[in-house]
């Protein structure tokens, strides 16, 4: 998708310019899911301080408030991970491919190409070898008695 004009020259007289982002933007499910899990989290921090005044004015009100400050930390400690495994189910289901492991698949690939080449020249080598030898009588270098075998 080409960028718009407007981003490269800015006109004169306006405020600000607006620059592409240098990241894309994250998708939706897991957007929503960060969302929730921030309000979550500062729902969590305000229980906290309001159960933290509470305990020190010895208010009758501080044990429902550290309770619900435990169960706001389990709820706030479910939400970040539901964050990190919405992002993990996205990138799996969408095909994200990071750079370090798209170039390591493609060296793999290379170097395996140069193994499948070398062996299939040992192989015409052999045959070569193998059809000026056809007549001749020769005996195996090997010792006669049970192959064993590494496998």
């Amino acid at each position: 998708m080409p960028a718009d004009p407007s981003f490269d020259a800015p006109e004169a007289g306006t405020l600000w310019t607006v620059e592409p982002a240098v990241r894309p933007p994250l998708p939706e499910p897991v957007r929503t899911a960060a969302v929730r899990a921030g309000i979550i989290v500062a729902v969590t921090l305000i229980t906290a301080m309001v159960a933290f005044f509470c305990t020190m004015a010895a208010v009758w009100a501080a044990l429902p408030a550290v309770l619900t400050t435990v169960a706001m930390t389990i709820a706030a400690t479910w939400s970040v991970l539901d964050v990190w495994i919405t992002r993990q189910v996205w990138n799996q289901r969408h095909g994200v491919v990071s750079v370090p492991s798209s170039t390591a698949r493609a060296l793999r690939r290379e170097r395996r190409r140069a193994r499948r080449a070398a062996r299939a020249a040992a192989r015409e080598a052999a045959r070569k070898t193998a059809g000026k030898t056809a007549g001749k009588t020769t005996r195996s270098s090997r010792p006669a008695g049970r192959r064993l075998s590494s496998v």
